[in-house]
């Protein structure tokens, strides 16, 4: 007997093919899918392992840079205790010493707006105007050095001659530690003149403009500052040169009298 297969037999076979092609088609996207989603998570907490081990590792290295200069520094008392050009040492260690006595505090930070500026699809034009920046940060620190800062600090770091301030997004990394907002600069020095340079720089002008425009934050205060004492990777000293009447401090870039 022959069997018959009629049109409806057909577009079931075909029907059944389709089914199971497409079924195949969504398991595989499924799988490529969970992939891509297993790999994200996999780097996202690897990079944030990596992170924190750097975190630690970099205050590790401070700690025992503070340490060994410590000792260099007892070491350097001993050794220059007998000598006649000690009093040239501007430094004759590796330790700056502790500070203490009146300043003035800056504290910066990112406007509460900010999230009102973002869409729903989570980006927003004018972001930048709502965060702090790298050039706001050395607006204060530049305008405080002329105002007669003697020392200073940014966050719980003291500035030194090899301090530089680098921002990522509004993440600043300063001497290999990174900060999120609020930032404070604090400096030791005159005060009036201090806040007077404050009052005349343009850049921190702008900068309130913005604190009005945007609400960024704005601190000043001035009180009583203790700075802690701050490794150097060497020695200080004087270097100057005689020309006529005067000196000049080759190590401060100061002249003299």
């Amino acid at each position: 007997m022959v069997k018959r297969r009629g049109k409806h037999g057909v577009q079931r076979s075909k029907l059944g093919d389709a089914a199971v092609f497409v079924v195949v088609a969504l398991t595989g996207y499924l799988l490529m899918t969970n992939v891509r989603v297993n790999r994200t998570t996999t780097v996202t907490s690897d990079t944030a392992q990596l992170v924190e081990q750097r975190v630690a590792t970099v205050n590790g290295l401070q700690k025992d840079v503070n340490d060994l200069s410590s000792q260099i520094n007892a070491l350097n008392k001993i050794t220059d205790s007998g000598s006649s050009d000690s009093s040239d040492d501007a430094g004759s260690g590796t330790v700056l010493p502790g500070v203490r006595g009146p300043g003035v505090s800056i504290t910066l930070d990112d406007s509460p707006l900010w999230e009102q500026a973002v869409s729903d699809s989570g980006s927003a034009v004018n972001i930048n105007d709502y965060v702090i920046h790298q050039q706001d940060i050395e607006a204060v620190v530049n305008a405080l050095w002329h105002g007669g800062a003697e020392v200073m600090m940014i966050q719980d770091q003291r500035v030194l001659f090899n301090s530089a301030v680098i921002c990522t997004g509004n993440i600043l990394t300063l001497q290999g530690k990174k900060y999120s907002p609020p930032y404070t600069v604090s400096a030791i020095g005159n005060t009036d003149d201090m806040l007077a340079a404050i009052d005349k720089s343009k850049a921190i002008s702008t900068y309130k403009q913005y604190v009005r425009a945007f609400g960024l934050g704005w601190k000043v205060e001035t009180k009583n500052l203790e700075f802690p004492q701050a490794a150097v990777l060497q020695p200080l000293r004087y270097a100057t040169v005689n020309h006529g009447n005067g000196t000049h401090d080759k190590s401060t870039g100061e002249s003299g009298k």
